[in-house]
C-alpha cells in the first residue's frame, strides 16, 4: 500500500505502485522517463514534447486544459499525474471521480522536490528519484557557490506578448530566476501580469530574458524590445529551464551559468568542475 496526500492536500492510497499512468503535465512526463517508467506511461498530453519519441508510441489525450476524457478512460489509469496551475479544476475533480489523480502545486524548488520524491514512491521508483533529488540539490547547492558575491542583475522575463506578460513573486519561475542570480523587476507583482511598454520602460531592467514558452519569442522580438529598453541586454532563453519542475532541473543548474556567461555577468566556467 502507498499512501500520500497531495500538494493540494488530498489523500491518495495505492493498493501497489502504478502500472497504468497518464501524465498531464509536459514536466512531470519527461521526470517519468528520466524515472525509467516507459512500459508504464500510457497516455500523454499533445504539449509533451520530451522525451521526443513518446509522441510516437503514447496514446495523446489532448492538450493540458483540454482534456479528452474518454480517451483517458479507455486507458484505464491507476495513477493520473496533474498540476494545479497547468490543468483546470473541473477537469481534475472530473477525473479524481473515477481514477486515482495526484495534483501537484509547485511554487519553489522545495515543492518540486517533494513531488519528484512523491513521485517516486507511487510508480515504485524510490532509487532513482532519490538519485535525481541528490543531483538537482547538489548542482544547485554548487550554481549557488559560483555566483555568490555576484552582484544580482535586475531582469525582465517576459512569457507572452499582445499583451506582454511577466512572472509575479509567487511563481516557480520567480524562484528560479532567483537560484540563478536574477533580481525580478515585477516582484512586487503576483501570479502574471500582463505589463505595457511604459511599465517595461520604467521596470529598470538590465536583462530581458524572452522565453521559448509559451510563446515563442525570437529575434524579431529581440529587436523591438531593444527599442523599448536600449540600455538592457536582451536575450532569447529556453523556457524549460525556468518553468519545468520535473528531471530538467538537474541540467538547469549549468545553462544558467552558461547563460550568464553569454551575457557577460561572470566569466566562463567548466561545467566538470
Amino acid at each position: 500500500m502507498v499512501e500520500i496526500t497531495d500538494q493540494t492536500s488530498v489523500h491518495l492510497a495505492l493498493k501497489e505502485p502504478a502500472l497504468r499512468i497518464v501524465s498531464l503535465v509536459p514536466s512531470i512526463t519527461e521526470l517519468l522517463s528520466e524515472l525509467e517508467l516507459d512500459n508504464e506511461v500510457k497516455g500523454i498530453t499533445r504539449f509533451c514534447i520530451h522525451p521526443g519519441h513518446w509522441k510516437y508510441c503514447k496514446t495523446r489525450i489532448g492538450g493540458t486544459k483540454k482534456i479528452k476524457h474518454d480517451m483517458i478512460e479507455n486507458l484505464q489509469p491507476d495513477l493520473i499525474l496533474a498540476n494545479k496551475e497547468e490543468n483546470t479544476k473541473e477537469d481534475v475533480e472530473k477525473l479524481r471521480e473515477k481514477f486515482p489523480v495526484y495534483t501537484s502545486d509547485v511554487k519553489n524548488l522545495t515543492d518540486a522536490i517533494e513531488m519528484i520524491q512523491h513521485t517516486g514512491l507511487l510508480t515504485g521508483r524510490e532509487k532513482q528519484s532519490h538519485e535525481l533529488i541528490f543531483s538537482i540539490r547538489n548542482r544547485f547547492e554548487r550554481l549557488r557557490k559560483i555566483i555568490s558575491g555576484i552582484p544580482e542583475k535586475k531582469a525582465l522575463y517576459l512569457l507572452w506578448q499582445n499583451p506582454y506578460m511577466s512572472t509575479g513573486g509567487d511563481t516557480f519561475i520567480h524562484h528560479i530566476m532567483q537560484s540563478a542570480g536574477f533580481k525580478n523587476a515585477f516582484c512586487h507583482f503576483t501570479r502574471y501580469p500582463e505589463l505595457t511598454e511604459q511599465q517595461i520602460k520604467e521596470s529598470g531592467a538590465e536583462i530581458v530574458l524572452l522565453s521559448s514558452e509559451p510563446f515563442p519569442f525570437n529575434e524579431k522580438h529581440v529587436t523591438k524590445l531593444k527599442n523599448i529598453l536600449p540600455r538592457a541586454k536582451v536575450i532569447l532563453v529556453d523556457g524549460t529551464f525556468f518553468s519545468w519542475y520535473g528531471s530538467r532541473l538537474a541540467k538547469a543548474p549549468d545553462y544558467f551559468l552558461k547563460l550568464r556567461t553569454r551575457i557577460g555577468i561572470m566569466s566562463s566556467f567548466d561545467p566538470q568542475s
